[in-house]
């Protein structure tokens, strides 16, 4: 652990008694170092193993690169600018305390990088012949310009915690973070953009528990689990927590073998096993009236399954898509959220699927969508079509009709009747309601199809 008084220590001090002729060795050795450490962190701290794919990296790398390029730097000029090292080192302090992670993640990616920077710099005294005294004068050089960024990162992420040094924070806190963060890894492509093979797909998707395929937990959750006593589960229920109520109402971390990360913007829980209505009756009054989505139980390593299917639930609560409750299931939702995952491709389905309806007027087109879902749903007679649009069923009749002259083929065919109906369910919960006439409308003489006399209320 570095001191405050790290902090304060010269920041353009030579990293250590290094003779200056040594920076033209280690200059071209620093785009594989540099690449090494990378990897080395990523497979090593689960946390930044998903910032490996993507935009991620190029910012993962550059903050590495800047770091080495500033120790060699102050190896060939003792008094050569660190400004940009320095705010770079507070940004990502900054950056840790607004992800959510404390300082241990940034602690284990220097203890990380020093090792890799050890491994090389022997190799390459190996190769110049340089004697042992100078190895260790650079090892000595190499911690003590870690202390150095690991108290400029302190600075960043105590700024950003408006001055709470909270680094070392709740253990339990971290292993869940640690399950989650191993659980999404698990679903990322393999090396070369390699799919998951079936064993593991079949581990991440709800495989039972008992499944020779389960994944096992990472070694790191363990390890961790095993320091603060918490037994691992082989199948958890994770929940989401709507943010905003005053953390002091929630008395969640040890009830009943729950984490929670309630510092997250997002705050959740892990239960685990399942959720029955006795546990919910010790876990509901904990929550303190704050409103909460059950996820789906699922193995350990599902959890991150179990928290976006949770988090999803929680958001069609937000936009009215499903009743506002204090608490809810996922499992009772489950079409729900199926239909509703994707929107874009509901709306290229539904696009697809309703071409034929593309000539007619906008309320003509609602109308007879309207009516079609509910055939499709209910396969009802026009009698009971009728009652559930509150038409008569003459106009019901002369609708369906319309629709088998224009969709006759389309609704003949199992496969594109399914799809047209998946499509009208997914729209109809993304617009509840957007399909159905305005109240009043059949009254008013607004269906362009039936005469006044046959229309329903």
């Amino acid at each position: 652990m570095v001191h405050t008084a790290a902090a304060s220590q010269p920041r353009a001090q030579a990293p250590g008694p290094l003779p200056q002729e040594l920076a033209s060795v280690m200059w071209p050795e620093l785009p594989a170092v540099a690449d090494e450490m990378v990897q080395e962190i990523g497979r090593a701290v689960p946390e930044y193993g998903p910032l490996l794919e993507g935009p991620s990296r190029t910012v993962l790398l550059h903050c590495v690169r800047q770091n080495l390029t500033t120790f060699v730097e102050l190896v060939a000029d003792p008094a050569a600018s660190t400004a940009q090292r320095d705010a770079l080192c507070r940004s990502l302090g900054r950056l840790e305390a607004h992800e959510g992670r404390g300082l241990h993640c940034l602690q284990s990616a220097l203890r990380i990088g020093a090792r890799v920077g050890l491994r090389r710099a022997t190799g390459v005294g190996t190769r110049y012949n340089l004697p042992a005294s100078l190895i260790v004068a650079f090892a000595d050089a190499v911690f003590a310009y870690a202390d150095v960024i690991e108290s400029l990162c302190r600075e960043g992420y105590v700024e950003a915690r408006g001055g709470r040094d909270d680094a070392w924070e709740s253990q339990r806190s971290r292993l869940l973070r640690l399950i989650l963060a191993g659980s999404a890894a698990a679903d990322m492509p393999g090396p070369a953009g390699a799919a998951p093979g079936p064993e593991t797909r079949r581990a991440h998707r709800g495989a039972p528990a008992s499944e020779p395929g389960r994944a096992a937990p990472h070694p790191a959750v363990v390890e961790l689990a095993q320091r603060v006593g918490w037994p691992v589960p082989e199948r958890v229920t994770l929940v989401a927590l709507r943010p905003g109520a005053a953390r002091d109402r929630l008395r969640l971390p040890g009830v009943d073998g729950v984490l929670a990360d309630l510092d997250d913007p997002r705050p959740h829980l892990l239960v685990p096993g399942e959720v029955d209505e006795a546990r919910m009756g010790v876990l509901g009054p904990a929550l303190g009236g704050r409103q909460a989505v059950i996820g789906v139980t699922v193995p350990l390593s599902g959890a991150a399954d179990s928290l976006r299917w949770a988090r999803q639930t929680l958001s069609l609560m937000e936009t009215g898509v499903l009743p506002e409750r204090q608490v809810v299931r996922c499992e009772d939702h489950l079409v729900t959220l199926w239909l509703t995952g994707d929107p874009a491709l509901a709306e290229r389905l539904a696009t697809r699927q309703l071409a034929p309806l593309d000539g007619l007027t906008t309320g003509q087109r609602e109308r007879l969508v309207d009516t079609l879902r509910t055939w499709l749903t209910t396969r009802g007679t026009a009698a009971q079509m009728a009652e559930a649009l509150h038409l008569h069923p003459q106009t019901v009749r002369y609708r369906m009709r319309a629709l088998k002259k224009t969709l006759g083929a389309q609704l003949g065919d199992p496969e594109q009747r399914f799809a047209t109906e998946l499509a009208l369910r997914a729209l109809h919960l993304r617009r509840p309601g957007a399909a159905r006439p305005p109240a009043g409308a059949h009254a008013q003489g607004r269906e362009p199809e039936m005469p006044r006399g046959h229309e329903g209320g």
